[in-house]
């Protein structure tokens, strides 16, 4: 956790504020029992009421002097831990975003979620209720000590003696409850998935009459959490009444051994009073620590599991010297292999190919034939194992990453839009682009019919996940967002399974006239999409099987026939 506190630096001149105020504070609290103590000893046995009502009004001023910095202390502790934690979130995101898919893949979306909201919450309320408690008890405990070592050395004793207990208490209980925290975090994660698989799966759970199975596993990742949590809690809520137990037992030794002491005529009446209290400020100082050492060891166990985003390197870096690109929409794969984290095998393996602008290059194979994987690597999602992935002759490691990505406009497989309206999902693709840009490339899309049909057209609202959209629209409205950019290099995965054949067949005619300078890259699963392409691969358990044109195909990749066999009529063969 100390790690995570560097990001307090930018606060320092609040932290040395409310350092002053909770001294200030502290200081008040242990000259309130001093003033009375005067008042009895003084003020009460002789009977001075002008001495009682004059003690009486500092301590007034003192009280609220120490209310003031109390709130004051709340105020400033509040911002510094809202900001160091609005900060910490900053830099959680910005290095998940920094991720290759491997790395979002081996944590988890669900866990990633957990880290950023509910592990930097944990983080953030130490930080508040350090400024305002862990500042604060140890200035208590060491002035109230020194205060009732002024009033009676031999009563302190006490004191001296009860504090270990309570320390070795407060680490006993520590050392148990820590683990179950690391774990109920962890439960949580799965309690997140369990609940963000519901809400995107409702449809398929519904349909399938799985609603009570889902819930049986809700109720059973839930019990986990609740299992874990109250063991935790237990352990934790024994503190409270064992520090009770010791502070009141303390009190009765105080007073046994103080009532002797005034018998013998060691100590005054009014010094009993104020050694009680400060008994109790230095016994209240353990309890809030006691506080803080019920929240350290789950934000401990939040601290962890923040820092191994924070550390997490991936291995997709930027390089040291970017190279500049001398050609333009060049993309050529030079004996690449690629395996995905803790495969046996390569997905995809020796796949060398050229795709060149004026070109369409075609991908088409059967289920987990690697044809995703191609297309994967030209991003720089994933980096290649063996070989070379050159785009405009530059192999990919050695370029700017924002530099590559702004060279390519991608359709991915799985249509994803966001909460806005469909002009801010099409401006996605190029932030300035103009209404007239926009409509053109809704145009080129075959989307303009069914956005004009809407009743604010470009500016009709897109709900999360496009949830209020068919997956058809879907499709073509993210095709629409990569032609407004006008890239160099279109890559196209499976982009076209949700159109019907008419509306596919448009659309790849007026893509045609749109990309003949660009670079065409497609992945489909039917044959009319790829057959007017320049060239297609034929992929087959991770190798390139078959290269050639539609027709150089059909006389010789056997792969190749069968596809076209199984998809189309004698008819449309011919």
């Amino acid at each position: 956790m100390l790690k995570l506190f560097k990001g307090l630096k930018p606060y320092w001149t609040l932290v040395i504020g409310v350092l002053v105020l909770v001294f200030i504070s502290t200081l008040t609290d242990l000259e309130l029992p001093d003033l009375m103590s005067d008042i009895v000893d003084t003020g009460i046995v002789q009977g001075d009421v002008s001495y009682i009502l004059g003690r009486g009004g500092v301590m007034l001023l003192v009280a609220l002097l120490g209310t003031v910095c109390t709130i004051l202390t709340s105020y400033l502790s509040s911002k510094i831990g809202m900001g160091f934690s609005r900060d910490l979130r900053k830099k959680v995101f910005e290095k998940v975003e920094s991720f290759s898919l491997t790395e979002i893949n081996e944590m988890g979306t669900a866990s990633l979620i957990t880290r950023t909201t509910n592990d930097i919450n944990q983080v953030q309320m130490v930080v508040i209720m350090m400024m305002r408690m862990m500042l604060s008890a140890p200035i208590m405990i060491v002035g109230a000590l020194i205060m009732a070592l002024r009033k009676d050395v031999e009563l302190s004793k006490v004191i001296l003696v009860v504090i270990p207990i309570i320390i070795v208490t407060i680490a006993i209980i520590a050392k148990f409850t820590l683990p179950m925290f690391q774990k109920m975090q962890n439960k949580i994660d799965k309690l997140n998935l369990v609940v963000r698989e519901n809400l995107t799966g409702i449809r398929v759970i519904r349909v399938f009459n799985k609603v009570e199975a889902e819930q049986e596993r809700f109720n059973q990742a839930s019990l986990e959490v609740s299992r874990i949590a109250t063991m935790a809690n237990r352990l934790m809520g024994a503190l409270m009444p064992l520090m009770m137990l010791i502070l009141n037992l303390s009190i009765i030794a105080v007073i046994w051994f103080g009532g002797i002491r005034i018998n013998d005529g060691d100590l005054m009446v009014g010094d009993l009073m104020a050694f009680i209290q400060y008994l109790t400020q230095v016994m209240f100082s353990l309890l809030m620590l006691t506080m803080m050492f019920v929240l350290i060891p789950r934000a401990q166990a939040s601290a962890v599991r923040i820092n191994e985003v924070l550390e997490m390197e991936s291995p997709i870096q930027e390089p040291k010297e970017a190279i500049q690109p001398q050609l333009k929409g060049y993309v050529e794969f030079k004996n690449v292999s690629f395996g995905y984290e803790g495969a046996e095998e390569y997905a995809i393996s020796n796949i060398s190919f050229v795709a060149k602008p004026g070109e369409v290059t075609a991908i088409i194979g059967g289920t987990g034939s690697g044809k995703s994987s191609i297309l994967n690597m030209i991003p720089r999602f994933y980096d290649a194992a063996k070989g070379e992935v050159l785009v405009d002759g530059v192999n990919v490691r050695d370029m700017n990453q924002q530099e590559l990505r702004s060279k390519i406009g991608y359709v991915p497989q799985k249509a994803m839009l966001f909460t806005g309206t469909i002009r801010d999902n099409i401006l996605y693709g190029k932030e300035d682009a103009t209404d007239e840009e926009v409509r053109h490339a809704l145009d080129i899309a075959q989307a303009t019919d069914f956005v004009s049909k809407m009743k604010e057209g470009i500016e009709s609202p897109i709900s999360q996940g496009g949830t209020n959209v068919s997956g058809g629209q879907k499709q073509r409205l993210s095709i629409a967002r990569a032609i407004v950019r006008k890239p160099e290099i279109y890559l196209f995965d499976d982009s076209f399974s949700a159109l019907d054949f008419k509306t596919d067949a448009q659309l790849r005619a007026a893509l045609k006239k749109e990309t003949k300078d660009s670079t065409v890259i497609i992945v489909a699963q039917r044959v009319s999409t790829v057959m007017d392409a320049t060239r297609i691969l034929v992929m087959d358990e991770g190798h390139i099987v078959g290269m050639g044109t539609h027709e150089e195909l059909l006389q010789t990749n056997e792969i190749y026939q069968q596809i076209v066999e199984s998809q189309l009529k004698k008819g449309e063969e011919e």
